[in-house]
């Protein structure tokens, strides 16, 4: 497997894994903007309206009918959130060519299809078809409503709310659902045409084929993209609480309450010396089936219906989420937080730590057997130039972490924020 690294321009990249391990290749192209409450609902809504169709494949059908014709190669598009920064991505896998009936090329024709799909829409009166615009701000505005409906998701998201209000990371990557529902073929039309010109680009490649020719599909399919541009991709990392802990209560209609709970790491992420240790550390506390959140608040002492840990790299938190009884949230909160007090003490035996690096090791490895997974990191690493990135470097680092360094890594974390969602009254 080996690791490939190209600025095609200034503020355009193209990253590939060169491997035979796969039958399969995947191509990427993703363009990276500031996460912003003005431009997130475009954002979110322009590679929904191009996947409509383009101008040669102007509806769903005929697009399938092209993606078909490339031995059954998909084509979709994805919104990530990356620290502050909105990634609008689509993303194609299909077969290598050592697969294909006659060995023809299967690379080539699947770049330009991309690249027309994503720069050669389907227009009605110099703009992107009112219809469709309509029908995928509806669908956009309703999987935004429907996001309540999932309470663990929920609790985390308004946690994320209120702990970093006034911060980019709190903007919904998908945006509002009344701007979505609001949304003129025009306006997204003008959103569409900044997105291309003031994104950062990031091209990946997954498959056999040599580098040289991935960059000659992307040059002939992506051409109007190489232009040089100032895209700097930044994300604000608070080191520490800017105030004292606050605790937020909402209110619904809910037969369980949600109890979740949002750290400061410290200013510690995915580029830092100790961000191993960190990772190890969210592992050994809640991250994994043997962590002390499950072992001992949900297993032990029966506090929670699920009590589990998760780091944002980028940004710099961790969060605690869990499922509680009303009338144990007192409990519950104390009880989680005991755990991180007996983390700082290095309160853990070395078997307790071997077992967690083992977590992280058989996951980062894990994460190179799905071709998905590998672009994603690779996205994530190359945007924020990060080591951690290379899982075969970070799963080095994992392995050498010692028990003082994950004491050292729970010193840094420092309580932010607590959210509760509880039942309304009566």
């Amino acid at each position: 497997m080996q690791q490939h690294w190209k600025r095609l321009a200034d503020g355009v990249e193209l990253s590939a894994i060169q491997t035979d391990k796969f039958k399969t290749g995947l191509l990427a192209v993703t363009l990276t903007i500031p996460l912003s409450g003005e431009t997130a609902t475009a954002g979110a809504l322009i590679p929904e309206v191009l996947s409509r169709g383009s101008r040669n494949h102007p509806d769903m059908e005929r697009l399938s009918a092209a993606t078909d014709a490339l031995y059954g190669a998909s084509l979709g598009p994805a919104v990530r959130q990356r620290g502050e920064s909105q990634c609008v991505s689509f993303l194609s896998s299909f077969i290598d060519d050592h697969y294909a009936l006659d060995g023809s090329a299967v690379l080539e024709p699947t770049a330009a299809l991309m690249g027309e799909v994503l720069l050669d829409p389907v227009l009605q009166e110099g703009a992107f078809r009112r219809d469709y615009v309509e029908s995928e701000g509806v669908n956009l505005a309703d999987r935004i409503e429907a996001r309540v409906n999932d309470k663990r998701g929920w609790a985390v998201f308004r946690l994320i709310q209120e702990m970093c209000a006034g911060e980019a990371y709190a903007v919904d990557k998908l945006g509002s659902a009344q701007c979505a529902r609001s949304m003129t073929a025009e306006r997204l039309w003008a959103d569409y045409r900044a997105l291309l010109s003031r994104a950062r680009v990031n091209f990946y490649y997954g498959g056999a084929a040599r580098l040289e020719r991935v960059e000659d599909a992307v040059r002939r399919a992506f051409a109007p993209l190489l232009t040089g541009r100032d895209a700097p991709v930044r994300c604000q990392v608070e080191a520490e609480p800017r105030g004292p802990v606050r605790t937020v209560t909402d209110a619904m209609d809910v037969t369980q309450g949600k109890l979740a709970i949002g750290f400061r790491t410290g200013g510690i992420t995915m580029a830092s010396d100790d961000y191993p240790a960190l990772v190890v550390c969210n592992a050994l506390y809640g991250g994994s089936a043997n962590s002390k959140l499950f072992l001992n608040v949900r297993e032990k002492l029966s506090l929670c219906y699920y009590a589990s840990s998760m780091l944002d790299k980028v940004k710099g938190l961790m969060v605690v989420s869990s499922g509680v009884e009303f009338a144990q949230f007192d409990r519950a909160q104390e009880a989680i937080l005991d755990q991180l007090e007996a983390m700082r003490r290095g309160d853990f035996t070395q078997e307790e730590l071997t077992a967690a690096i083992r977590t992280v090791t058989g996951s980062l490895r894990g994460r190179q057997d799905s071709q998905g997974q590998m672009e994603d990191d690779r996205l994530t690493g190359v945007l924020f130039h990060a080591a951690a990135g290379e899982d075969g470097e970070l799963i080095k680092a994992v392995e050498a972490v010692t028990a003082d360094q994950v004491a050292g890594a729970a010193q840094k974390l420092k309580l932010d924020t607590i959210f509760r969602l509880t039942g309304k009254e009566g």
